[in-house]
């Protein structure tokens, strides 16, 4: 029986300490946060801060947020919620097949998308070309957590988790490898679970897919995950950067290399990208326009980063309904 409660984390520490990889981040060893808070008795840093995401309105969000198809009328397709959640199950398997911080990974995985905007890479692309110094869905993610949440005060996260999300790309140069897990692991979510949707709207089909890829990765969806899973660790345990075998590396491209043809650049997975770039970009000018008309938690930041972040701000954090039903009331008079 444990007689203080503080004697959880201390269990903790020590098995992170036993059984944790030599190149796995240590909870202790954290680089800590922005503001210095009182510790927790029973959770890790990590774990805090995997909590404080979840938690947050910006994770909620997600649930209707475009992945790649916007606004879908079918209940199976993924959403930014589901991506996220299938991006964390993967990391995970990973870090704990590597002896990696799995409450780390965790973090960063649930946190890498929360300044995604809505309609997915085509809204990101517009507010792009509309804000002077450009748009990134990944230094946004990271403004969310440093700043727009809790009110303007943001969530307050570790340095490992902040550096995980800000660099979750694969050109990134990211500080732990638990950041790596997470960002191939994004790419293993998307590319699989994109292909369940382009044949579910009817762009794919099965027998479409290279042979070669569905040889050596798999013919499901499961076991191409598990193949992508398995190699990872087989070929990174216990190695100071992560990767994979030969074989694996080149068809999981060949297969990205193919959605990319096929479905991101297809003419009929993007035919609303056009109406969805015209809804942002109406959105923006109009509450650049009318700034007073944003809420107090994002125009108080208008004098320190200007109206243009601010309105990219308010926009990003819409979602793909609120996004267009703000339109249609916004464009359309009361009485037609």
């Amino acid at each position: 029986m444990i007689n203080d409660i503080s004697t959880v984390k201390e269990l903790l520490a020590k098995r992170e300490r036993e059984t944790l990889s030599q190149y796995a981040v240590l909870s202790e060893n954290t680089k800590g946060r922005q503001k210095d808070i009182p510790p927790c008795p029973l959770r890790s840093e990590f774990m805090r801060d995997r909590d404080r995401i979840i938690h947050c309105k910006s994770f909620r969000r997600l649930k209707h947020k475009t992945q790649v198809f916007f606004a879908p009328v079918g209940d199976h397709y993924r959403t930014r919620l589901t991506h996220t959640l299938e991006v964390t199950q993967i990391a995970r398997s990973i870090a704990r097949g590597l002896l990696l911080n799995e409450d780390l990974t965790e973090a960063i995985a649930l946190g890498h998308d929360l300044g995604h905007t809505p309609f997915g890479h085509a809204g990101e692309n517009k507010l792009s070309e509309l804000v002077p110094n450009g748009f990134e869905h990944n230094k946004q993610s990271l403004r969310v957590v440093d700043k727009l949440e809790n009110g303007g005060t943001g969530l307050n996260l570790t340095f490992e988790v902040r550096d995980g999300i800000l660099n979750h790309r694969s050109k990134d140069r990211k500080a732990t490898l638990e950041a790596t897990v997470v960002s191939m692991s994004d790419k293993f979510a998307y590319v699989n679970h994109d292909i369940d949707d382009a044949i579910r709207a009817g762009i794919l089909k099965e027998e479409d897919i290279p042979e070669s890829c569905l040889k050596v990765l798999g013919r499901t969806h499961g076991e191409r995950i598990n193949t992508l899973i398995t190699d990872v660790i087989k070929h990174s345990f216990n190695e100071p950067e992560i990767g994979m075998s030969d074989i694996v590396a080149r068809e999981f491209d060949n297969l990205r290399n193919f959605m990319f043809e096929y479905v991101y650049l297809n003419k009929e997975a993007r035919r609303e990208e056009v109406k969805a770039k015209q809804i942002v970009a109406f959105l923006f000018n109009y509450y650049k326009e009318n700034c007073h008309l944003m809420p107090p938690e994002f125009t108080q930041f208008i004098d320190e980063d200007g109206i243009d972040v601010v309105t990219a701000d308010y926009i990003a954090c819409m979602t793909d309904r609120y996004a267009i039903n703000t339109f249609i009331r916004l464009s359309i008079p009361d009485d037609v």
